[in-house]
């Protein structure tokens, strides 16, 4: 699991652990898996080491049954501060693992890809919708195109190497242990400390929200359904949608805050609508969101109370 130490991968880490040998490849840039208890378990190896390092990486991996590829850099502070090496990593960094796994025989390989592929404006977008990647000088659409293109060199070596591609384009995924830039993170911590919180733009930007565990959920079926292979799956939760002011109004009510809400103007592009069409990935992968979008929340920030960051 390259990347395994970030959110999604502590989450995938932690459920899969029971029954499985795990090797997380990762250079630690996100921790969330040394925080998490793993209750002694020995079945999961770290080793350390840059996806850019493709001769260490490749001698890191023994025959495996299962690779699944979370290991990019994300967040929209680094596509206008590092976008150079965003476009390696995502990309560069893709192709040395295919490189490295292309004679391993894996039985299935899970890549990562993301709902930013779409552009600004993604309302009920399916798998086969064109893609949108904005201005090619624009930085925002750096961490898109990097992403896009990883992507179609994963179906390339499904193609030509038969390698066993699923890959999966997460929507706004959030909940305990999340680390980096996410709102629902922000907002929780700042309104459990009754600090101001900032929305850039009006704040009538609409996401739809996807808790954690139905993501995990979801990777574990494009693990088992041998019909997912070749395909690529939204997995969010249409159900989750709310504008960002709607949703910094519900957190700072769910927690009792007396944090305030101030505007910002907002420096690039933004996305001014996410709402995915998950028809496919229900049919296929039976996959139905269980988690709502209150119930995700109150764990959320049950979590982050416990849990200061």
């Amino acid at each position: 699991m390259t990347g395994g130490g970030g959110f999604i991968g502590s989450w995938l880490c932690h459920t899969l652990a029971n029954n499985n040998e795990i090797i997380v490849y990762d250079n630690s840039r996100r921790d969330a898996l040394s925080k998490r208890d793993f209750n002694g378990k020995k079945n999961i190896r770290f080793i350390s080491g840059d996806i850019l390092d493709k001769e260490f990486l490749k001698k890191s991996i023994p025959p495996v049954d299962i690779v699944i590829h979370l290991a990019a850099i994300a967040g929209v502070t680094s596509y206008y501060e590092i976008p150079k090496k965003t476009m390696e990593v995502n990309i560069i960094g893709t192709y040395n693992l295919l490189e490295a796994i292309e004679d391993k025989n894996v039985e299935r390989y899970i890549h990562f890809s993301t709902s930013e592929v779409y552009g600004s404006y993604s309302f009920r977008s399916r798998e086969d919708s064109n893609t949108n990647q904005g201005n090619i000088s624009d930085p925002r659409w750096t961490y898109a195109i990097s992403k896009l293109s990883a992507e179609k060199l994963g179906y390339c070596y499904y193609f030509e190497k038969q390698i066993p591609m699923v890959s999966i384009r997460p929507f706004n995924i959030y909940g305990p242990w999340q680390v980096g830039e996410g709102a629902i993170q922000s907002f929780i911590t700042k309104a459990i400390n009754n600090m101001d919180i900032p929305i850039t733009g009006d704040g009538t930007q609409i996401r739809a929200w996807c808790y954690i565990e139905d993501l995990v959920n979801a990777v574990i079926s494009c693990i088992n359904i041998e019909e997912a292979v070749g395909k690529t799956f939204n997995i969010g939760n249409p159900e989750g949608t709310i504008t960002i002011l709607g949703l910094a109004k519900k957190i700072i009510e769910i927690t009792n805050s007396k944090s305030k809400i101030f505007f910002k103007e907002h420096i690039g592009t933004d996305i001014e609508l996410r709402i995915p069409d998950i028809s496919k990935a229900k049919k296929i992968l039976g996959y139905s969101p269980k988690i709502g979008l209150d119930e995700g929340l109150s764990l959320s920030i049950d979590f982050f109370k416990q849990n200061p960051q």
